[in-house]
């Protein structure tokens, strides 16, 4: 039997939904420096060292406008099944991830923290 959820939970799914990025733990300079390495590097082997797009699409802030860094995180740590992008779970943590997401939003910058 299917239970239907009420609007008071939704409205608290989707608060924590909003909340839990930004409570999350952010990598240290140290590891924000390898992570932007990380784009540059692996990243940018399909998605053009620019980013503007390759064997994938491009990761620049306006090609992502519209998709929230939560889908993006997602699509960092499972990879996109039936194409070349591979999922980096075993590589990343769930803040790392978000982190990039965050940054290619945002605009992955080649400066040092």
């Amino acid at each position: 039997m299917l239970r239907r959820e009420t609007p008071y939970v939704l409205l608290v799914s989707t608060i924590l939904a909003t909340v839990q990025p930004a409570l999350a733990a952010e990598p240290d300079a140290a590891r924000r420096s390898q992570l932007r390495e990380l784009v540059r590097e692996d990243c940018g082997s399909c998605h053009g060292m620019t980013l503007k797009g390759g064997l994938g699409p491009a990761l620049r802030p306006a090609d992502l406008a519209g998709k929230h860094p939560e889908l993006l995180k997602t699509i960092i740590l499972e990879g996109v099944p039936g194409t070349p992008m591979p999922p980096w779970r075993r590589f990343l943590s769930e803040d790392e991830a978000r982190y990039i997401a965050v940054e290619l939003k945002k605009g992955m910058s080649d400066e040092t923290d």
